[in-house]
């Protein structure tokens, strides 16, 4: 297998995670590496805190959270996820331009504007655009690009391409990790690109997600707390959490 050092640490993350512990001379025959490398690589994805380091190779940490296809997601937290979106919806008016990222909670918030009538929804999630496709008042773009199955969006440079040609009003932004390290996170190098990208492009950034996703980690940042304008949650949240994201500068809105 040939991959660059990223890719590299992106799949070790994920194949501790799923194997529950790896060994280097596993790693650096499956890489065509040398075990040299691959320590470099535990040892840097150890001070990260994506995994942990063990004698012959590491174990995977509480904190990174496993990616779960959309199929595995549809029904996790369902009823949280559809007050997130419905609190979400909420901060969106008619003749807004908007962008919703990939994702399971996104998906719900499409499922709430249909009695909009005027409105443009840009997404890279074939899920969401699946939600929009009757609602008459809202004109849908999609960014086109390379299709992720396992997350059924869309990432690349194509997509990236689209999104340059654009300004939008917000960004629905759903997220795989929050955590006082790493920030905002998701597990897939090229639509963290992607949605640091909707973040630019986008005058306010609107982050979804239900507080299992808080003390978890994905393998790629998106951006810091103090990049986003508005967190929609539940309940739920850490207090620890909740406080650092206020002195941020974050309304945090919290869901019964």
């Amino acid at each position: 297998m040939t991959t660059n050092t990223i890719e590299r640490r992106h799949d070790i993350v994920q194949a501790t995670v799923d194997a529950g512990r790896v060994e280097v001379p596993d790693l650096a025959e499956r890489y065509g590496v040398s075990t040299v490398t691959i320590r470099g690589d535990l040892n840097y994805l150890h001070q990260k805190g994506l995994l942990v380091r063990t004698r012959g190779g590491a174990v995977a940490s509480s904190r990174v959270s496993q990616e779960l296809s959309v199929r595995e997601k549809v029904t996790e937290h369902l009823d949280i996820k559809r007050r997130i979106a419905a609190a979400a919806a909420r901060e969106i008016h008619e003749q807004d331009t908007i962008i919703l990222d990939s994702g399971t909670t996104t998906a719900e918030i499409a499922s709430q504007l249909h009695h909009f009538r005027r409105l443009v929804v840009m997404t890279n999630g074939l899920n969401v655009a699946q939600k929009l496709a009757d609602a008459e008042g809202v004109e849908v773009l999609m960014t086109g690009g390379t299709l992720r199955k396992k997350s059924l969006s869309f990432y690349g440079r194509a997509a990236e391409d689209a999104l340059q040609c654009y300004h939008f009003d917000k960004v629905f932004l759903g997220v795989d990790g929050i955590d006082f390290q790493g920030g905002i996170t998701t597990h897939f190098e090229y639509e963290a690109n992607l949605n640091r990208l909707m973040c630019k492009v986008a005058r306010k950034v609107i982050a979804v997600t239900d507080s299992s996703k808080f003390k978890r980690s994905g393998v790629h940042k998106i951006c810091d707390f103090s990049d986003i304008d508005i967190l929609i949650t539940d309940s739920g949240i850490p207090d620890a959490f909740h406080e650092a994201l206020s002195e941020a500068g974050v309304k945090v809105v919290i869901v019964d």
